[in-house]
């Protein structure tokens, strides 16, 4: 039985599935633009499938919207503004919401930002994930070093005070020079937050069927440590595994996502997570952008529906909140799960005892060693190994 002493805070997610090409390494819902952009069919999908859920949610805040894909900035200005001027007129955003588009340079100059931020978009992720035109080729992008570094000062001439950059490291052949010349490039662009990824092998990618060859476990390592001493240095916070803030820049939609916050997801593929005083409801809608066309709005435009077990909450709120370097209360924990902290009780003391989290009970906080040792933590959550 759960027992929920208010209801999480609810963010929402919206998916835009179109790539101007899909990237080797990418395991997203995204596919590549074959023809005309569906522009408005699209939004008018998205405010259905919007409204289609708004039983769920009657009358609680959003506190947070995220513009995903895919490439939602392949997308005009004049559509982001009638897709938000919608989601307002169905939900109430709280005042100064923090509403994120994500943005690939290539498809963006000045004036088309101007346009999203007149639409009500106050926080960009541009998608740059390196700097080296060598790398961005074998990384299937469609832009280069010049497109990358015009569209960070687009974002800037264009208002944005708050944006975020895209990184990766670990990439193909990478050597630790490399990876610090990226890094140090992107910070001379003046980002408030930035997401650094190490890239890894996904299935149903290209690069799983055709590995290429990455920089060997050593290597990363080193790679890592140098990343986060210079991110450190240049006043940026870890607050999660892969994430880097300037003081009060966390991105407020993830550490939703991570402190096992509520959300809606609407678009093609979009999952949600609902909190009631029953439990928890997690929905998926159709993944292929024509279906999602076709019946967004109606009982067949959901893939699916689930209500997970007490232990699988239990293990899905760890999953998330071990990737917080500050961790999170046990407080927090009943408030978002609905449950007791005792039911955690025999991995927390077995991952105390392997060094793996901080002492005590009253905070959730993993070690060093717990941060480098991050799935073999996780691991002892799992539903298997707490009864």
């Amino acid at each position: 039985m759960f027992q929920f002493t208010a209801l999480p805070p609810l963010s929402l997610y919206i998916h835009f599935p179109w790539c101007v090409r899909k990237c080797p390494y990418c395991d997203f819902n995204s596919h590549a633009v074959r023809g005309d952009l569906p522009e408005d069919q699209y939004i008018d999908a998205l405010l259905a499938d919007l409204e289609s859920d708004l039983p769920r949610v009657w009358g609680r805040p959003v506190r947070s919207v995220f513009l995903g894909g895919g490439t939602p900035s392949l997308f005009s200005p004049e559509a982001i503004e009638r897709l938000l001027a919608g989601v307002r007129a169905r939900v109430t955003l709280v005042p100064e919401a923090e509403v994120t588009l994500e943005a690939n340079p290539g498809t963006v100059e000045t004036e088309r930002f101007r346009g999203y931020r007149a639409a009500g978009v106050n926080r960009l992720s541009i998608g740059i994930q390196s700097f080296q035109p060598e790398q961005l080729q074998k990384l299937g992008r469609i832009h280069g070093r010049d497109e990358a570094l015009a569209a960070a000062q687009a974002a800037r001439a264009a208002g944005f005070d708050n944006f975020n950059l895209d990184l990766m490291f670990g990439l193909p052949q990478q050597t630790l020079d490399e990876a610090l010349a990226d890094l140090r490039t992107a910070l001379a662009l003046n980002p408030t937050h930035l997401s650094l990824y190490q890239l890894t092998l996904e299935p149903n990618t290209l690069f799983h069927a055709q590995p290429p060859e990455l920089p060997d476990e050593d290597v990363l390592a080193a790679m890592q440590e140098a990343l986060q001493a210079e991110l450190a240095d240049a006043g940026f916070t870890q607050y999660e595994v892969s994430a880097y803030a300037r003081a009060g820049r966390r991105c407020r939609h993830n550490l939703n996502y991570w402190q096992f916050g509520d959300y809606l997801g609407i678009g093609a593929g979009a999952h949600a997570k609902i909190t009631d005083a029953d439990g928890i409801t997690r929905l998926w809608k159709v993944k292929q952008p024509r279906n999602f066309l076709e019946t967004a709005g109606t009982p067949a435009g959901l893939g699916g529906e689930q209500r997970p077990s007490r232990d699988d909450v239990a293990f899905e709120f760890m999953l998330n909140a071990l990737r917080l370097p500050e961790g999170v209360s046990a407080i927090l924990f009943s408030e978002r799960t609905g449950l007791d902290p005792s039911c955690m009780q025999k991995p927390l003391t077995q991952a105390m005892a392997r060094g793996l989290l901080e002492p005590g009970l009253e905070h959730i906080r993993p070690t060093p060693l717990g941060r480098r040792f991050l799935n073999e933590l996780v691991a002892l959550f799992l539903p298997e190994a707490t009864r």
